[in-house]
């Protein structure tokens, strides 16, 4: 559970005198009264904090520093008035107004403090993560992560954390290590780790539950990956980066890009072997990969690439299906794809996609197809319009049993 790993957190849109500009008399974040039910009402001075700047178009950025929290009328005959100090770096020098900022207090003490612009899929994924609900103007919110206010830190947690470079230790680390145990230090072709997943999870039922078995088949396979990936760094940092007795700076750094390639690339095809044992499981007929129009190849074609060729068979019956685990501005790549079919379905793994993403999606006739687990980290008002996975099921079958 994320209480596991956070104490609470609050969250404020962040005012002129909060970021680093010529009005600003003195770097600290304002109206943080909330955080005296977090943090107690001793002063703290210099609180280890990683500050992150997070952004839907910009990525990351991290960089250490501190919080400092102090009652600046300790000692007066007057009511308490607290104070939330911050060291200056290139986070808060990111920082604009309307910015949202969380401040969370982890379970060892320090805090992590996150900037990320409003409205982006970021700001969803984080309120949704911390359970706070979105600040309006000056106001704060807070959340204590408690027995009654908790998250699992199930997919969608977990890949709000990795965002963030959190890993929560894996409670099932022995029963994952004997799993991968027959791959040694070499990473297996990922059709086999996707096999792998699959069969570690014989309770898991892609008939009876399409959207669950998805999620629950790339979870286990992330998992069943990091543990491998571990070994693998670990065994790779052990023998050093050294070339002729110097220390090797690019082929550490070549090694690092590899692994993030790795990940992102394997992410992708995940999702693709695990969408298709679901189709194969569901009886759906379909294509991967099929070429069409200008060498496009969309993710998905039902009922197939013969079909889809023939200018005889009706376009009412073709479907196509875009997959991609993380969307980004990619999702406009889809719209070239297929074009007998007008409207256009995409499946991802990303949460809390922003409302202005998903707006536009309905302008071009792209449908998003999301797993109806994750349907919980978006706004209220579009969850009307996703579509979970079993639902596209019900679409794709219905043409293909038509006359």
């Amino acid at each position: 559970m994320l209480s596991s790993l956070f104490a609470g957190a609050v969250a404020k849109r962040l005012t002129l005198v909060e970021t680093i500009t010529e009005r600003s008399n003195q770097h600290e974040f304002q109206g943080v009264q909330p955080l005296r039910q977090l943090l107690g009402d001793e002063d703290r001075k210099g609180v280890p904090t990683r500050f992150i700047w997070l952004s839907d178009e910009q990525g990351s950025l991290t960089e250490d520093g501190f919080l400092s929290w102090s009652n600046v009328r300790k000692g007066k005959p007057r009511p308490p008035e607290y104070h939330l100090y911050y060291s200056t770096n290139a986070v808060t020098e990111a920082m604009a107004v309307g910015d949202l900022l969380i401040i969370a207090l982890q379970r060892d003490g320090s805090f992590l403090t996150i900037v990320t612009p409003a409205n982006g899929a970021a700001q969803n994924q984080l309120l949704w993560l911390f359970g706070l609900e979105p600040p309006e103007e000056q106001n704060v919110t807070v959340q204590h992560l408690d027995a009654e206010h908790d998250t699992e830190l199930g997919f969608a947690a977990r890949y709000i954390l990795d965002e963030l470079s959190i890993e929560p230790e894996e409670p099932e680390a022995d029963r994952l290590d004997r799993l991968i145990e027959p791959y040694g230090l070499t990473f297996p072709k990922t059709k086999a780790f996707s096999e792998l997943a699959r069969r570690s999870l014989p309770e898991v039922s892609a008939i009876d539950d399409p959207d669950s078995a998805l999620v629950d088949w790339l979870d286990q396979e992330e998992r069943l990956f990091r543990r491998l990936e571990r070994r693998i760094v670990a065994e790779r940092i052990g023998n050093g980066f050294q070339a002729a007795g110097v220390i090797d700076v690019d082929g550490f750094l070549s090694f690092s890009l590899s692994v993030q390639n790795r990940r992102k690339a394997r992410a992708g095809q995940a999702l693709e072997n695990h969408l298709e044992a679901v189709f194969l499981a569901q009886g759906i007929r379909f294509a991967r990969g099929a070429q069409t129009e200008n060498r496009n190849k969309p993710d998905f074609l039902f009922p197939g690439a013969v079909e889809y060729a023939d200018a005889a068979f009706p376009e009412a019956r073709l479907t196509m299906l875009g997959a991609k685990s993380t969307l980004k501005d990619r999702w406009r790549q889809v719209l070239s794809e297929a074009r007998r079919i007008d409207q256009k379905h995409l499946l991802t793994l990303e949460p809390g996609i922003s409302e202005n993403q998903t707006g536009e999606m309905q302008a071009k006739s792209l449908q998003l197809v999301v797993p109806r687990r994750l349907h919980e980290t978006f706004r209220p008002g579009q969850r009307e319009w996703l579509v979970d996975l079993a639902s596209f099921l019900d679409l794709v079958r219905a043409r293909q049993d038509a006359n």
